[in-house]
Parts: C-alpha cells; sequence; structure tokens
C-alpha cells in the first residue's frame, strides 16, 4: 500500500497570536489572532476606536503589547525595534501622510532606504521603480514635501515604505482625505505590486469598497476584539457589521 501523500504546510509570512496592548490603564487589544498568508491581500476594518491603528503599530514595534507576539516568516520579531523589523522585511505606512514636510521629496524617499544608503545603485535603483509606479511625483522631487496635494503626500509616503524593499507592507488608512480619481491611482498601484513583486499586504481601511476592492480576506475588530475573518464576501453577508463600518454606532441602534 502506497505511503499516504504529505502535504507541505507553509506558515504565514505575519502572524499574530494573543496579542493585547494597554496605554497605561487603558487596554486597546484583548488577545488578537491574525494571520497574513505569504503574498496574500487582508484587510483589517471596524469602527473608529476599534484598535485597528493600533494593531499595526504593535506589529511594526512602535508599541509594546503587554502580552502575545508577533511572528514574520515564522520567526517571532516581539522584541525586536522598529528598524530591526524593516530588516527583516517590513514597512508601514502610517495614516495622515506622515513625512517631514521641510525636507525636498527626493530626500523623504531616500530615507526609506536608509537601511542601505550607502549603497548608491541599490538607492537610484529603488528611486527608479518607485518613480515608475508613481510618475506624478517625479517633477516634484526637489520641491519640499509640504507643499505638495494631499494625493502626492500620500504618494511619497507611500514611496518611501517600497524604497525599502519590503515583503510584508502593513498600510494604514490609504484613502484617508483622497479624492476618488486620485485613490483609483493609488489602488492601481497597490494591485499591480502585490501581482508583480509578491508584496504581502495587510491594510487597515475606512472606506469598505476601498478595502475589499483590494484583498482576499477580512478581519473586523471591535472594542479592541476580532469579532469575524473570513471572506469579503461572507463579511458582507453580515450586515450588523457592515453597517458599523459604515456609520458607526449609531446605525447598530437604529438597525
Amino acid at each position: 500500500m502506497p505511503a499516504p501523500e504529505v502535504t507541505e504546510v507553509t506558515p504565514p509570512l505575519l502572524e499574530v497570536r494573543g496579542l493585547s496592548c494597554s496605554y497605561g490603564p487603558l487596554q486597546v487589544l484583548f488577545d488578537v489572532d491574525l494571520a497574513v498568508p505569504q503574498g496574500g491581500r487582508v484587510a483589517l476594518l471596524g469602527t473608529n476606536g476599534a484598535g485597528k491603528s493600533t494593531l499595526l503599530r504593535v506589529i511594526a514595534g512602535l508599541v509594546e503589547p503587554s502580552a502575545g507576539s508577533v511572528l514574520v516568516g515564522g520567526r517571532d520579531v516581539t522584541a525586536l525595534r522598529p528598524d530591526a523589523r524593516v530588516g527583516v522585511g517590513m514597512t508601514l505606512v502610517e495614516g495622515g501622510r506622515a513625512m517631514f514636510p521641510g525636507l525636498t521629496v527626493k530626500d523623504n524617499l531616500r530615507l526609506g532606504s536608509y537601511g542601505f544608503l550607502r549603497d548608491r545603485a541599490r538607492v537610484d535603483q529603488r528611486l527608479d521603480e518607485v518613480l515608475e509606479l508613481f510618475p506624478q511625483i517625479r517633477p516634484r522631487l526637489m520641491q519640499p514635501a509640504g507643499t505638495l496635494s494631499g494625493g502626492e503626500q500620500q504618494m511619497v509616503a507611500f514611496g518611501r515604505a517600497l524604497m525599502a524593499d519590503p515583503r510584508l507592507l502593513l498600510i494604514d488608512e490609504l484613502s484617508i482625505g483622497l479624492a476618488p480619481v486620485v485613490m483609483q491611482g493609488i489602488v492601481a498601484a497597490v494591485e499591480r505590486l502585490t501581482r508583480e513583486r509578491d508584496i504581502t499586504l495587510l491594510i487597515v481601511e475606512q472606506s469598505l469598497n476601498v478595502a475589499l476592492s483590494l484583498v482576499e480576506q477580512a478581519y473586523f475588530m471591535e472594542k479592541g476584539e476580532i469579532r469575524f475573518a473570513g471572506s469579503p464576501a461572507d463579511l458582507l453577508e453580515r450586515g450588523d457589521l457592515v453597517r458599523s463600518v459604515f456609520f458607526g454606532p449609531a446605525a447598530e441602534a437604529v438597525g
């Protein structure tokens, strides 16, 4: 009798296990479990104040958890500094177009490659790739970043994260404050990246339409806990959760 075929299980690129976090006496995350497969695109949805941005910041190493662990490629990175996490292939695009407004666009972008700044050929190659993705900012390279439009600033923030050549990209509020036409261009860039370069994506997004157009899996958070994990189609079947994303707690009171 032939031996049964053994299927090798590949671990998720990102795995969060039993993560809890507090700001002083206020607990924000409660025993959160989450997994993002290699090459996957996952959305983290929920009401305002649910803990979504805090979860991203804990994963990135900017906030220390009170319990639990963060693994990247099966490696426990919970104790690593944020810059060391960049070294294992993780970068974060924070919400609100976070950048250095007094520096030029080019210098803002180059800061993303600080881990290999002395390798000029590699830095130049990464810069060319970012400008190919966002050609709108090429004429603005020598301008102070603070003089750009909101959409252009978001492109610079996104491009700076890509300069580090990540394999795992964390994005907080991709569409916040952006016009729909600008958002379409950024969504197209994200889709191109995940398709051509196999970048794994975890995105926090207020716009349900934007998030679900990009991802294959969704998590829903409420009051620091995961209340749903599954496909976008299954999430759309959960009217109670969808209403809370669009309209907040008032919708649940009405529904």
